[in-house]
């Protein structure tokens, strides 16, 4: 039986989960959840019998933090792509794909972003082993999630029809960016909606095939990148003059809201992105006010909140679907409906230390 091989995206910057998600360390890299990080917990969940070792695309700057996560957990890789600059997921899929078709190897791939979190185990195996099936077939197969709230954080995939009703397989009429809250409330009702898990599954010829069709000029970049890759490294450092030359896009643009062999399987296995720290309050344990407490916290009259301390302790009177987060350096105090906005903040806050320097 073929395996799967999964590839594993860690080169996210996770800037929503600003202070303790930073340029150096990465909400990937860090145990948001449990002991283990984001990274660690993906890597466990494509482990063992049908998966073959994955390969991993991430920056060249955590080059070491991938290493030393890896040996943690007792784990390995079969590669590790490292990139000098971010391209989004489109082109980091094609050179790995591409890498793979030149030495020989046609993998069945499922992908997956390395900073996401699932609770049901078995569930993803379910809806693997459907996608499994349509990959086989020539397919590229999408994960969505069916929406539970209005969520803003998130891409949408717009459905057309069922395509098998007892597979839950659906034929995928376009990918739509974050929305408004009033268009994410249209959604909800409209029930063909769904959340964009940004996990694939397909042959890797078939990728590469409808990625020429669909995105000539990022393909022909991509071959330009692979010619300059080594041929039995385990770290392939991808030359960054040739990558800079590779159009910015996602996946789900330059080729699955095109192609005619698209399929969205169903994930109903608890997903989350863990993209702010709305989410992961959601995502975390809660006691009996609904307060998620990490490290040295006490709360008086407090509910509804996330409160996060590392190194001081943190009391918290009378608040109500507030976010606080010490990290050491920094302390974030924040309105729980307002956390999508942390992202502009950052960035905002990265470009005024660049004029400091």
């Amino acid at each position: 039986m073929t395996k799967i091989t999964p590839i594993i995206l860690a080169g996210g910057s996770g800037t929503r989960l600003w202070p303790l998600s930073t340029k150096e360390l990465p909400k990937q890299f860090l145990p948001l959840l449990s002991d283990c990080t984001l990274f660690q917990e993906t890597i466990a969940r494509v482990s063992g019998d049908g998966f073959a070792e994955p390969i991993i695309v991430g920056n060249a700057s955590h080059k070491d933090l991938v290493a030393a996560q890896l040996r943690q957990v007792n784990q390995d890789a079969q590669k590790i792509f490292l990139e000098p600059i971010g391209r989004n997921t489109a082109p980091a899929i094609a050179i790995v794909a591409m890498y793979e078709m030149n030495i020989g190897e046609d993998p069945l791939f499922l992908v997956l972003p390395a900073d996401h979190a699932i609770k049901d185990q078995e569930k993803l195996k379910l809806a693997i082993k459907l996608g499994t099936q349509y990959a086989q077939q020539g397919k590229l197969v999408t994960f969505g999630i069916k929406p539970s709230c209005p969520e803003t954080g998130y891409g949408y995939i717009k459905c057309v029809e069922v395509e098998d009703t007892d597979s839950q397989a659906f034929v995928i009429e376009k990918f739509v960016e974050k929305p408004n809250l009033a268009t994410a409330e249209q959604y909800l009702r409209a029930g063909y909606y769904y959340w964009n898990s940004g996990m694939f599954m397909f042959r890797a010829s078939v990728f590469l095939t409808e990625l020429q069709r669909f995105a000539p000029e990022m393909y022909a970049a991509c071959e330009k990148v692979v010619v300059g890759l080594g041929v039995n490294d385990k770290y392939l450092t991808i030359p960054e003059k040739e990558f800079s030359a590779c159009p910015n896009n996602s996946i789900d643009y330059a080729v699955m809201e095109y192609t005619q062999n698209g399929v969205m399987v169903n994930l109903d296995a608890g997903w989350s992105d863990v993209g702010s720290w709305q989410a992961l309050w959601e995502y975390s344990e809660r006691d009996s006010s609904g307060n998620a407490l990490i490290g040295h916290v006490k709360t008086f009259n407090t509910k509804n909140s996330y409160l996060r301390a590392k190194n001081t302790n943190v009391i918290a009177i009378g608040l109500d679907n507030i976010v606080v987060v010490e990290t050491g350096t920094e302390v974030l105090l924040i309105n729980k409906d307002l956390c999508q906005h942390i992202k502009n903040f950052s960035e905002i806050l990265k470009c005024t230390e660049e004029i400091d320097k």
